[in-house]
């Protein structure tokens, strides 16, 4: 079947999954039902295909509707937040040391590199450029980021619908209403700046480049115009194929070792950043909803858009997610090479 013809139908079967995630009231339908029936359809061998652009533009949708977030009463509140995110930061950064010593613990026979790039709470395609320069596997790296995406993306929305944790941090975006003229000089400005980090070749430009714009001119008063809720489900779809297409009968069949313990891992690190981060909420002053969204390991595109659909402090989770994700793109390398020094030290000598 001819690519284009595989993403058509591939996007007609995530619709359908949508709309069925829709009736049956699951949290994030629009994510959540793309997600699993492109990942059951590409796992039981089935041509399911995504298109980089079409997730590209939902990554831009996504941007632009969690800029929108940042009003000058919001901005004026996420000073006092500022230490709260380092130490969501040193969260992130040890619980990813942590989970390469699993995985290297129940995977003997993997790399360092691999372990450790696979465990970083990073970006997946950032962590598999820096776990292909230090010669790791970058097979193993991107099963591991899908995986543990997929599981962040599934068990969190279901655990908040099961605790009836929805509404509970609302935050008003810039502008309620869809203004034809104003949504056009948004569309302009925000893809004006997506190229600019494209040419600076900077990280994630489609959500960050969107996102920067937005919030830059949400923070100084400028609500130009909402963006159509269509927008954001059609974001999410396209969002929830791209990560659902790298589920294959090969991924399914291979290294069964690595998937498990990827798995168990992720688990854990869910349930110990949820701990984590409901008492940094707390202590921070918010909703405990929105501080276990803010340190949970997933990506910024996940977690804020369950942020924005839940309505549990958007600004905030997408605070912490951005800089914490510029800070792993930082500190990674170096804390690698850490790791191979202390790995590489002698032992204590025999007696």
């Amino acid at each position: 079947m001819h690519l284009a013809a595989r993403i058509v139908a591939t996007l007609l079967w995530a619709a359908v999954a949508a709309q069925a995630a829709q009736v049956a009231r699951s949290p994030l339908p629009w994510l959540i039902g793309p997600l699993l029936a492109t990942a059951l359809a590409g796992i039981a061998g089935a041509p399911v295909a995504a298109s980089l652009r079409l997730r590209n533009a939902g990554q831009w949708a996504i941007g632009v509707a969690l800029g929108l977030y940042f009003t000058p009463p919001v901005v004026r509140q996420l000073g006092p937040l500022a230490p709260y995110i380092g130490v969501g930061i040193a969260w992130a950064l040890g619980l990813g040391w942590c989970f390469h010593r699993f995985l290297r613990r129940f995977n003997p026979g993997e790399s360092a590199a691999t372990t450790f790039f696979a465990a970083a709470i990073g970006g997946a395609s950032e962590m598999a450029v820096l776990a292909d320069r230090h010669g790791a596997r970058i097979d193993r790296v991107a099963a591991a980021h899908s995986l543990r995406l997929m599981l962040v993306v599934l068990c969190l929305p279901l655990a908040f619908q099961w605790a009836g944790l929805h509404g509970v941090a609302v935050a008003a975006p810039a502008s309620l209403q869809v203004h034809a003229g104003g949504l056009l000089a948004l569309t302009a400005a925000t893809l004006a700046g997506v190229a600019l980090m494209r040419r600076l070749a900077l990280p994630n430009p489609w959500v960050l480049g969107a996102l920067a714009v937005t919030m830059a001119l949400s923070a100084s008063g400028l609500a130009l115009s909402a963006l159509p809720r269509e927008a954001t489900n059609v974001g999410q779809l396209f969002i929830g194929v791209a990560l659902g297409v790298r589920f294959t009968p090969e991924f399914a069949r291979a290294a069964p070792r690595w998937l498990a313990s990827v798995a168990l891992g992720s688990l854990g690190m869910i349930s110990l950043s949820a701990a984590f981060g409901a008492l940094l909420g707390t202590a921070a002053g918010l909703h405990p909803a929105t501080g276990v969204l803010a340190t949970a390991p997933g990506g910024i595109a996940e977690m804020c858009i369950t942020a924005k659909v839940l309505q549990l402090g958007v600004p905030v989770v997408t605070a912490f997610h951005v800089l914490r994700y510029l800070a792993v793109l930082l500190f990674t390398a170096a804390l690698f090479r850490w790791e191979q020094r202390r790995l590489s030290a002698p032992g204590p000598s025999a007696p």
